[in-house]
C-alpha cells in the first residue's frame, strides 16, 4: 500500500516538475529535487558545527570543554541567553540570504529553516513562542514581506512551536545596516523596537526564540532582545541561518547575486 501511495504521488507531481523543475538553492542549476544544491555549490557551504561557544554559537577549532566561553561572551555578554546559525555568511550562503531577501526567493525558506532547526536543535526544542526580527511597516508596504518572519515560519510548521509575528515592532525606521560599522548599526537599533501592549501576553514569562536571516554584529539581536524581556519574556534565545564569524566582518555586504 506503501508503495502504491508513494507512486501515486509521483504521478501527480510530474507536471509540476516538469513545468518547474527543481533548481539548485545557491545558483539555480537544475537538480533532482527541490531545496538542495548541485555538486558545485555543496562544498562551498559552511555548515557550524559542534564544539563551539554555549552563548554565542561561535565554533571553535579545538575543543575546549565544557563550558569554555568564547572572548565574545566574557568581555561583552549578550542580554540573549544563546545564539546559534546553521552556515557562515560567505559564498552559496551569502548567495542564498541576498535571493532571499533581495530577489524575492521565498522559495528557500523552508529549506534553509531545515538547516536552522539542525543547528539550533535544543533552542528550539525550549522555545515557547517563535518571533521574527520585524521590520519597519514603510519598509515592509515596499518590500511585500519580512525574510526574517518567512523563516520563522517555516520553523513553526517545523517544530510546532507557536508563531508569533505581531509580538515585537519595529517603531524607529533605521537606515539599512549593510554598510555601517558596529558602533554605527549599534546606534542605528538603539531604541527602534517595542513589544505592543496587547502584545505581552504572548511573551509573558515564555521562553522566545528571535529569528534573522544573518547574525552580523548582534545590534540588531540584542536590541530586539532588550524589547523582548522589557515587554516579559522570561528569557530569549537568537536563532539565525548564517552567522558572520569574528575577523570575517566586512562593513561592504553587496548582495553576490
Amino acid at each position: 500500500m506503501a508503495d502504491i501511495k508513494g507512486l501515486s504521488r509521483i504521478a501527480l507531481n510530474w507536471p509540476a516538475r516538469l513545468l518547474f523543475p527543481p533548481v539548485c538553492a545557491g545558483c539555480r542549476r537544475h537538480v533532482a529535487q527541490p531545496g538542495v544544491l548541485c555538486a558545485e555549490c555543496w562544498p562551498k557551504l559552511r555548515l557550524l558545527e559542534r564544539p563551539w561557544c554555549p552563548v554565542m554559537g561561535t565554533p571553535f577549532i579545538h575543543d575546549m570543554g565544557a563550558g569554555f566561553l568564547s572572548a565574545e561572551a566574557i568581555v561583552d555578554p549578550p542580554p540573549f541567553e544563546r545564539a546559534r546559525a546553521a552556515v557562515a555568511y560567505s559564498g552559496v550562503a551569502r548567495q542564498m540570504v541576498a535571493g532571499l531577501k533581495y530577489h524575492d526567493r521565498t522559495d528557500l525558506a523552508p529549506w534553509m529553516a531545515r538547516w536552522m532547526m539542525r543547528a539550533g536543535a535544543e533552542l528550539v526544542a525550549e522555545a515557547q513562542a517563535i518571533v521574527p526580527v520585524p521590520l519597519h511597516w514603510q519598509r515592509f508596504l515596499r518590500r511585500q514581506f519580512n525574510q526574517s518572519a518567512e523563516l520563522a515560519r517555516a520553523l513553526s510548521k517545523l517544530s510546532g512551536v507557536p508563531f508569533e509575528p505581531g509580538a515585537v515592532r519595529r517603531v524607529k525606521q533605521t537606515r539599512q545596516q549593510v554598510g555601517l560599522e558596529r558602533q554605527e548599526r549599534e546606534q542605528n537599533v538603539r531604541a527602534a523596537f517595542r513589544v505592543p501592549a496587547e502584545a505581552e501576553i504572548r511573551i509573558a514569562g515564555r521562553r522566545v526564540l528571535l529569528v534573522d536571516d544573518v547574525y552580523t554584529t548582534g545590534a540588531t539581536a540584542r536590541a530586539v532582545t532588550k524589547a523582548l524581556k522589557k515587554g516579559g519574556a522570561g528569557a530569549v534565545d537568537v536563532l539565525t541561518f548564517a552567522r558572520v564569524l569574528p575577523g570575517d566582518f566586512r562593513p561592504d555586504e553587496t548582495p553576490l547575486i
